[in-house]
């Protein structure tokens, strides 16, 4: 195997690995976003639970945040407007790296 071969590889293994961990943050950003939602429509314990799985799952509809923002906005109605949604998704995006990152 030649340089070439081993830093092709090398970079095929870190593209794969950046995608999975962009994956699992996202998915536990929606988790946090979902308990976030449920608190504000006054669900506790396995409802708040089970919310924030409809949450996570509402992140395969589509590519992209749009849908989980959908999701989440008509829930919630006038409980909280798009930019405090945007800004709690963002915030808790940055906490969601900042855990997977300290579980690897």
């Amino acid at each position: 195997m030649t340089t070439f071969d081993d830093r092709e590889n090398a970079f095929e293994a870190k593209y794969a690995h950046d995608e999975e961990m962009k994956f699992k943050a996202e998915a536990r950003r929606n988790k946090l976003l979902g308990l976030w939602v449920a608190e504000l429509l006054g669900k506790t314990g396995e409802e708040a639970a089970a919310y924030a799985k409809e949450v996570v799952m509402a992140d395969f509809d589509e590519a992209g945040d749009e849908d989980v923002y959908r999701k989440v906005a008509g829930d919630l109605g006038d409980k909280a407007g798009e930019m405090t949604i945007r800004a709690k998704m963002a915030e808790l995006m940055i906490e969601a790296k900042r855990q997977v990152m300290t579980e690897v």
